[in-house]
This record gives structure tokens, sequence and C-alpha cells, in this order.
């Protein structure tokens, strides 16, 4: 089975980057660090501290893996290149519920980038999913845990 595409932006990748980096360079080193401290408490069968620095050297080694895995199959969301007609990955989308009158501003990434509380949204959450390739002053329907919410596309930027 492929591997599934992961969409960055320029920013995303940096970042990517940067956390592996920091991993691989003071994470590691600084976990290799509280190993040897603990180690040297002694019997290491009821060493909470070696435990929880051995499972945190095995979360570290796990992060590394997972994005090295992440980087291998990276595409690079060209945002001066996203559309303003209709909603893509890498679109900025103004929008206003029909249900309460709120209107919110998010950015589409991909699921890696995502992140809600800085106005990031998935291309593969409901309400990513259904503003692409949708157009402005179209209204589109989208299904939340609490039942159904409309918006309506108010403006799209790059």
């Amino acid at each position: 089975m492929a591997a599934k595409q992961v969409l960055l932006t320029s920013d995303g990748l940096k970042k990517l980057q940067d956390e592996l980096e920091n991993l691989k360079t003071v994470r590691r080193q600084e976990n290799k660090e509280a190993i040897k401290r603990a180690r040297s408490f002694g019997d290491l069968s009821e060493n909470s501290e070696y435990d929880e620095a051995k499972e945190e050297q095995a979360n570290i080694e796990r992060r590394i893996s997972e994005i090295e895995g992440m980087l291998v199959n990276v595409k690079i969301i060209d945002e001066d290149l996203a559309d303003t007609d209709t909603v893509t990955v890498g679109s900025t989308v103004k929008i206003k519920c029909l249900d309460d009158g709120e209107e919110e501003i998010y950015a589409i990434v991909g699921s890696t980038e995502s992140n809600p509380l800085e106005g990031k949204i998935s291309d593969e959450c409901p309400v990513g999913k259904a503003l692409l390739n949708h157009k402005v002053g179209e209204t589109v329907t989208v299904e939340i845990p609490d039942g159904v919410t409309n918006y309506e596309i108010l403006a799209i930027e790059r």
C-alpha cells in the first residue's frame, strides 16, 4: 500500500523540519543523560526514573520515525498559486455561519498542519472537506456531531 501524501505549506514544512532537528539533536541528548542518571540510582527493576526515561526514549524515536516518514511523502502547497475562485488546499476562506451569523476565517491546510485554535483547518475535517471546490456566494452544508450547519462563503484569498 502506498504511503499517504502529506500536504504542507512551506511554513508547515519548516516547523516539521525544525521539530525533527530538535528531536535528533536536543531531545535525544537530554534523554540519554536522563537514562544515564537513572541508571546511577541502581536496581533497574524498581527504578521508576529509568522506566520513565526509557518510555520517553521510545516516544522520541517514534516521533522521529513518524516525521521522517511524513517528509518522504510531502507535497508542498504553494499558497501563492492557490486559486481565489474556488476553495482549495492553501486557500484562506471567510465564511458565515447561517445559523448564528458568526463569521470565521480559516486557512485550509493538510491534516498534518491542522490547528483550529490558529485558524488552520484540515482539508479532511468536516468543514474543510465541505468547503473544497466551492465559490464565493455559495452555501455549503456541513454535517457535524451536533447535526447540520450551513455556511456561506464570503471570500477566498491566498
